[in-house]
């Protein structure tokens, strides 16, 4: 993944932040996130779901999103 689609990548993550109750959750609905983005861009899943999963929770740990 070339520098530019990760950070469309990243931005698409932060921006589709689905914060949880527990970091579990956060990173979990970033991965399903991650993988359904690979999966319609043809990207690797498992790369999506593991840059989803970072992205969400560093966006919703550092409150880079309000989450309620």
């Amino acid at each position: 993944m070339g520098f530019p689609k990760f950070i469309l990548a990243l931005t698409a993550a932060a921006g589709l932040a689905a914060c949880g109750d527990t970091l579990g959750d956060q990173a979990l609905g970033g991965a399903a996130i991650g993988a359904g983005a690979a999966v319609v861009t043809s990207g690797s899943i498992a790369q999506g779901a593991a840059l989803g999963a970072g992205a969400n929770v560093l966006a919703c740990q550092s409150k880079l999103v309000k989450c309620n």
